[in-house]
């Protein structure tokens, strides 16, 4: 498969992003079916057509429905907020309504155990409503700062959490270390979908495969599941138990604070202290570049970069109240808490490259040295600690 045709599909930016930063519980299962339900693809084939539909004037079609995340990684407890949060997502299940009428007509509604947030975009108002607070927040969008597309939302813009955007980018990394297959039998939320099979070639990877369902009607992407080596379950997977492709009724689209609540008024764009603390972002991403090494390719590639406990807690710390979190209403969870379990949870490790601690999930390994670096994979501990000696 070229890499070109996997780097072209794609999907509005606008709705990806209001999707993708909400996502909240339950398993997504597909229904497997014995006999085929849809005319035979290659991969080749169904990326064309997906292109094809995608390419489209307007994009994604009108649809709603519910959106389910479930991740079971193997993680230690991690610190219990009851929100929706970065830190909640590696844990658990999470669910999420979503309703799109067109790329400046979104709602999506996010539910916790007590009590619900809403984000409504229509047309140039939007609004935030926080019901544990009984605030509503008018958001207003500063034109010239980059469009509607990075600023429709105040929801975090680098959360890979949709069906969408985590399949683009899923498709974009696949490569010659990677065997593809289709299914054609499968259903997603009482649709026919066709599934494509991702796995590795190498027998190193933790990951079994990723499994990424297509409409079979549409071509949306409709679940991504991440399966690894020796689960019969995944390990991670995210998608629509229900789905309509009609347009939402327009009511969806409207909100008025309801009488008593707190109203508030935010705009979003870039001010001075928003370009700062971009700049600084954007800094010291160009210093993680520039210190990062890649110990091998494909599936089994290892990240090497300087880190150590108190950095893992500043970086954590940094990205809560900023882009959305706190500031409207939402509770990040305790950064220091997540590393001091995970930290708990590891296991001591040595070896002609040093000393360390291993940590390892489902998907995942890490290897944290005693000489301040960090190695990233999903990997078996083998071939992180090899890795470790690469100088």
């Amino acid at each position: 498969m070229r890499r070109g045709t996997f780097v072209r599909w794609g999907v509005p930016i606008a709705a990806a992003a209001v999707i993708g930063a909400a996502i909240g519980a339950g398993p997504v299962i597909a229904a497997v079916s014995g006999d085929p339900v849809l005319p035979e693809r290659s991969a080749e084939q169904l990326l064309a057509d997906a292109v094809a539909a995608t390419s489209k004037e307007g994009g994604i079609p009108p649809m709603s429905g519910t959106v389910q995340q479930t991740a079971s990684l193997g993680l230690p407890a991690l610190p219990q907020t009851g929100a929706v949060s970065p830190l909640s997502l590696l844990s658990g299940s999470h669910e999420v309504k979503v309703w799109y009428g067109a790329a400046d007509k979104l709602r999506v509604a996010m539910p916790t155990q007590l009590n619900e947030t809403n984000l409504i975009v229509n047309g140039g108002q939007a609004w935030y409503w926080d019901s544990a607070t009984n605030t509503a927040t008018k958001l207003t969008v500063k034109q010239g700062t980059g469009g509607p597309a990075a600023h429709a939302t105040p929801l975090p813009q680098e959360t890979e959490l949709t069906p969408q955007q985590l399949a683009e980018r899923l498709l974009a990394a696949a490569d010659e270390h990677t065997a593809v297959r289709v299914i054609n039998t499968a259903e997603v939320a009482g649709r026919p979908v066709y599934q494509l099979v991702l796995a590795p070639k190498d027998e190193s990877s933790l990951v079994q495969e990723i499994r990424i369902a297509l409409d079979g009607e549409t071509y949306v992407p409709l679940q991504v599941q991440v399966y690894a080596k020796g689960s019969a379950e995944p390990a991670y997977q995210i998608g629509f138990t229900q789905v309509t492709f009609t347009p939402p009724a327009a009511e969806n689209f409207t909100f008025t604070p309801p009488a008593g609540a707190k109203v508030e008024e935010r705009t979003l764009g870039l001010n001075a202290d928003d370009a700062a603390t971009a700049e600084e972002r954007a800094e010291h991403a160009r210093e993680v570049a520039g210190d990062l090494k890649v110990v091998g390719e494909g599936w089994t590639a290892v990240a090497v970069v300087p880190f150590s406990p108190s950095d893992l807690t500043a970086a954590q710390q940094s990205a809560k109240p900023e882009d959305g979190g706190e500031r409207f209403g939402g509770q990040g969870g305790d950064p220091a808490a997540l590393v001091d379990n995970v930290l708990k949870s590891a296991t001591p490790v040595s070896g002609t490259w040093g000393s360390g601690r291993l940590i390892r999930t489902k998907l995942v390994t890490a290897l944290l040295t005693d000489d301040g670096r960090l190695l990233v994979g999903a990997v078996t501990p083998e071939e992180i600690t090899k890795a470790a000696g690469v100088k």
